[in-house]
């Protein structure tokens, strides 16, 4: 009796919620197709929360014994088919395949795993959410659905008909479904599969490891050990290709063990869900207060951020041009579930590689996925075969595809060889990365080529002091221009911004640096400067976190100044031999300097203001590259005074209204009509 009410209150609530006719127009396309097969599969949608309303036991076998629950589902859909006669084809109730697709779990801590906890529970054979980030997948295989044998007694009434139908179940390998050692219930002859009946679908394999677990790439301890482990996902038919390496997803599935060399815990994926970000709370009232006393100006409250930027590494107003250009790459970054393609690669050129490596590593723990790419280890994907034997090929994310939406902090530019800078160069043009599967080595006919996006912003450094450049000649140079001649020229113009640290400048002041080092051996934890305490690395944080949600737009004011500023740029940095200096993507790092900046000020609005500093920094970058031009911009023009109080900042908004009239008069010159651009332009 109480499988038959069950039965009924799956009939009921297949008909309310559609998934009757969905189930009807399924069975047309079967019979449409004139074609007998051995299993007929079904997707049915379940809501857990209506389903439990309905019959609470039925939800009950859904969430906690779902094999169960499918059966029920399966009968009520074979006494539809023959009562409706939807498939003609249909003979036996074994013929149907219910797959079960949950919409999601009861948010109730019993039906979370978490992949920090152990041990994992993988006997229950029921549903489980969990979340995590996709470090590897395989390619796409084949997989057997279903399969139909037949006594091999010819004598045996089993010997024909679809009585022995094998369906594969979550958990169960391939050698579960078809193999040559069953025997026939009746006269106990060997069974023998009938291949044509053999029904395929497609398998793909995955690794996910949880977002706690990023805190171990991004080279910074916090001193508190903590777990954790990668989990196996097995994709079938509709979920393959839903999951992307490096995004962050929430899966239902039920974890069965899986013997290879160990045993192994793995997930059959039922459901896949894309994980929305945290809305984030707001900026701190010591923010508020600062950015109201700043109200009157486009440029002092970022000003201000930079100079008391990290000052648990750097004293404040050392390194602020540094750390403007760090901010404003951060506040581009993106938790949401869109391509970032607002890059704001960073290369670096000092000589003090121990600070500006620590203010780095500070920068890009300030956001989810800022990830630091150790020398032992890949930047890009890497191929290892799969080592649940499915003769799949398993690609590594790599750091680079693992920063989805942050930062990859790559180190010293120095430290990789020249292949890796290559590729480098050729993911910074494209922002995609290919992956050549050689078949051969893996045991397949065909080659095989996969691209993944690669959407985050690169930054690095080189030592101007390393000894290979000591002994190197240097070329000469023209004026402002950098020697950089250890870094490979194409590589060089791939960076939307070269920035020089150089401490010997009085923008640089060595005591200062001295004494916070000094104070920082001895007291690591203490609060050195006022700045440290009312603006703390959380404060931060959560700056970050609101800046980079803003949308921001642009003015007409700004557009132009923009595009008149390039233009013009293009226009003098051109020559009949080598053609423009300036590369396919400068426009569009200019718009994504102007539109950080407004970020950073937490305007919704691109100004003209941010314009100007868009095209100040990006114009200090190209003469470091190829020396000064007619619009000739000092090294320190963002930060042309030391910023001790109210009256600095006052003088910098004079200089800066000056630059801001000095690059509208370039403009004027030098990028005629650049209020009406012609399509080429």
């Amino acid at each position: 009796m109480s499988n038959l009410k069950m039965k009924e209150a799956a009939l009921i609530y297949l008909d309310r919620s559609g998934g009757l006719q969905k189930f009807i127009d399924d069975c047309k396309s079967y019979n449409d197709s004139k074609q007998s097969y051995a299993v007929y599969r079904f997707n049915i949608l379940i809501n857990p929360s209506d389903i439990t309303e309905l019959d609470a036991e039925l939800g009950n076998h859904i969430l906690h014994q779902p094999l169960k629950a499918a059966q029920v589902f399966q009968s009520v859909c074979f006494t539809a088919v023959k009562t409706l006669s939807l498939i003609g084809q249909l003979q036996t109730e074994t013929q149907i395949n219910i797959v079960l697709k949950l919409t999601h779990l009861p948010q109730l801590r019993s039906y979370s795993l978490d992949l920090c906890e152990f041990p994992l529970d993988y006997a229950s054979q029921r549903f489980y959410m969990m979340q995590g980030i996709v470090i590897s997948m395989t390619t796409v295989t084949k997989y057997t659905q279903g399969a139909r044998f037949l006594c091999s007694d010819e004598a045996c009434p089993l010997s024909k008909g679809f009585q022995y139908i094998r369906v594969h179940v979550p958990g169960a390998t391939e050698s579960a479904t078809v193999r040559n050692d069953f025997l026939c219930n009746l006269c106990s002859s060997s069974l023998q599969e009938d291949r044509k009946f053999r029904v395929l679908g497609d398998k793909q394999i995955v690794e996910i490891i949880t977002a706690k677990a990023l805190q171990a790439f991004k080279g910074y301890s916090n001193n508190q050990p903590f777990r954790f482990q990668s989990l196996t996902i097995f994709l079938r038919d509709e979920s393959v290709g839903k999951m992307n390496i490096g995004s962050e997803y929430k899966i239902i599935g039920i974890p069965t063990c899986v013997k290879t060399s160990q045993t192994a815990v793995c997930i059959e994926a039922n459901s896949i869900i894309f994980c929305d970000p945290k809305v984030p709370s707001g900026i701190s009232n010591n923010f508020k207060d600062l950015l109201s006393l700043t109200s009157n100006s486009c440029w002092k409250f970022t000003a201000i951020l930079a100079n008391i930027f990290a000052s648990q590494i750097v004293p404040p107003g050392t390194y602020n041009l540094l750390k403007l250009c760090l901010l404003m790459s951060l506040v581009q970054t993106c938790d949401r579930n869109k391509e970032l393609k607002d890059c704001l690669d960073i290369l670096i050129i000092t000589s003090d590689t121990l600070l500006i490596d620590r203010l780095l590593n500070f920068s890009i723990n300030l956001v989810p996925r800022g990830i630091r790419n150790p020398v032992s280890t890949e930047i890009f994907p890497t191929l290892t075969r799969n080592k649940y034997g499915t003769g799949a090929v398993s690609i590594q994310a790599g750091s680079a595809l693992l920063a989805k939406g942050g930062i990859c902090f790559i180190g010293d530019l120095a430290s990789h060889k020249k292949d890796k800078l290559e590729q480098l160069q050729s993911v910074l043009e494209s922002r995609s990365i290919t992956v050549y599967i050689p078949g051969k080595k893996f045991g397949n006919d065909v080659n095989q080529h996969m691209t993944f996006p690669v959407q985050c912003s690169f930054w690095s450094f080189v030592d101007m002091d390393s000894s290979s450049r000591k002994n190197m000649q240097k070329t000469n140079t023209l004026i402002g221009q950098m020697d950089c001649s250890l870094i490979p020229a194409n590589l060089l113009e791939t960076f939307g911004l070269l920035i020089n640290c150089n401490e010997s400048s009085s923008f640089y002041p060595l005591l200062s640096t001295v004494q916070h080092t000094l104070k920082k051996a001895i007291d690591p934890e203490g609060q050195l400067y006022v700045a440290s305490k009312n603006f703390t690395t959380e404060d931060f944080e959560k700056l970050l976190a609101f800046a980079k949600n803003l949308n921001v737009e642009f003015s007409l004011e700004a557009e132009r100044m923009i595009h008149g500023y390039y233009l013009a740029s293009r226009r003098i940095r051109t020559d009949s031999i080598s053609g423009s200096k300036l590369s396919a993507s400068a426009l569009k790092y200019l718009v994504s300097l102007a539109e950080a900046h407004a970020r950073l000020s937490l305007r919704n609005k691109v100004l003209k203001e941010d314009a100007l500093i868009a095209a100040l920094l990006f114009e200090t970058s190209l003469t470091l590259k190829y020396g000064a031009t007619v619009f000739c911009v000092a090294p320190s023009a963002v930060f042309p005074f030391e910023l001790y109080n109210e009256e600095y900042l006052e003088q910098r908004d004079i200089y800066l209204t000056q630059c801001q009239q000095q690059l509208q008069q370039f403009i004027a010159t030098y990028g005629p009509g650049t209020a009406i651009f012609t399509s080429d332009e």
